[in-house]
């Protein structure tokens, strides 16, 4: 495991956006892999589906092969020059002392108000356009899925960010970062597999874009 990490470093260090790129891509395709086994053990419960219905769990590989693009071609890139010009904004526009609490704070909350919702809104259009969906299906799952994801998200990413931006060196913050969305993967895959639930009619009534009751077409 030291061989491996220091051999991680030696990427990191000569080729710094390919090494974000790659491991990215790899680790956003494991934790579809857990992502799928948690669906696959809850979606019967959920949906009172009888033992008839009971299969081996097969790993659907086109949807790993799916997620990963996204951490490769998404997450990789844009978190590698996030994290980089998030670090440099801070420190030199705004010259907090880097591990202040001022400092700490002010990343996390840019964070969460920009880079968070971004990446929600675009992993929900994507992978809703990558099964087929078409743009109206892909509308009706976001208004359904985003809100409650970014709201339940709200309480647990801020903790993991304090975390990060205090303790983590810039250039290893989108490695800690991946390793928690292997976790997160599994939480949007159970959001999907919720479906219409009813409490997430509760947070679709928020959504600017529900239509107004009684406002003529």
């Amino acid at each position: 495991m030291l061989k491996l990490w220091k051999w991680y470093q030696k990427c990191l260090a000569v080729h710094p956006v390919k090494t974000q790129v790659i491991s990215s891509g790899f680790i956003w395709g494991f934790g579809d892999i857990a992502a799928q086994a948690v669906t696959n053990s809850t979606v019967k419960k959920y949906h009172n589906q009888t033992t008839d219905d009971d299969k081996e769990f097969k790993i659907n590989w086109r949807r790993v092969a799916t997620t990963s693009l996204f951490g490769f071609g998404f997450v990789g890139p844009v978190g590698h020059f996030w994290y980089e010009g998030l670090d440099r904004l801070i420190r030199l526009r705004l010259q907090l002392r880097p591990n202040s609490f001022r400092f700490v704070t002010t990343k996390v909350a840019v964070d969460g108000m920009l880079f968070g919702p971004l990446d929600l809104l675009i992993f929900f259009t994507y992978m809703g356009f990558s099964t087929g969906k078409s743009a109206a299906q892909v509308k009706e799952d976001v208004k359904r899925d985003f809100l409650p994801a970014l709201v339940l998200e709200g309480g647990v990413w801020p903790i993991v960010q304090v975390v990060n931006f205090r303790y983590v060196p810039v250039r290893y913050q989108l490695l800690y970062v991946n390793f928690f969305c292997l976790l997160d993967s599994c939480f949007l895959s159970w959001i999907d597999q919720q479906e219409d639930a009813p409490w997430k009619q509760w947070f679709k009534s928020f959504s600017p874009l529900k239509e107004q009751e009684g406002q003529g077409g």
